[in-house]
């Protein structure tokens, strides 16, 4: 079997892997393994192959690495709604002592705080966040 064929076939193996991870990164890895498949159809020994090959696939994954797909969007977990199903949900304020009140949510008693800058009027809000047993709302 020629060195190309095995360096297509390695890539085609490392890229199935890929679809399993869900994970940009092998496939930045048979990228390099396909850069070693062209070296070798290039008429390139092993060595050389394999050296293209690494040296590709650390690029593309260090490319990878910079780009806004190589990043994870990282969110505070207090203001995620896909972390805490209480945010976005309302309740109901009777009245405002300073900021704070006491609310009957999910049958229970909780403490409310105010968004800064927001009105202190009784009524409906939207928890916005939670911060341990307080409801922020706005």
């Amino acid at each position: 079997m020629a060195d190309w064929i095995g360096w297509f076939i390695a890539g085609g193996l490392v890229l199935i892997l890929e679809l399993f991870s869900g994970t940009f990164y092998l496939l930045m890895i048979a990228i390099g393994m396909s850069a070693g498949a062209l070296a070798a159809l290039a008429g390139a020994n092993g060595p050389l192959q394999g050296l293209c090959a690494a040296v590709v696939g650390v690029l593309a994954t260090l490319l990878l690495r910079r780009s806004r797909f190589g990043k994870a969007a990282r969110r505070d977990a207090a203001q995620d709604p896909n972390v805490n199903l209480d945010i976005g949900q309302s309740v109901a304020v009777a009245h405002w002592v300073d900021g704070v009140a006491r609310v009957m949510y999910r049958g229970a008693l909780w403490d409310v705080e105010l968004i800064p800058g927001s009105d202190t009027q009784a009524g409906q809000y939207t928890i916005r966040a939670v911060r341990g047993s307080r409801l922020i709302v706005g």
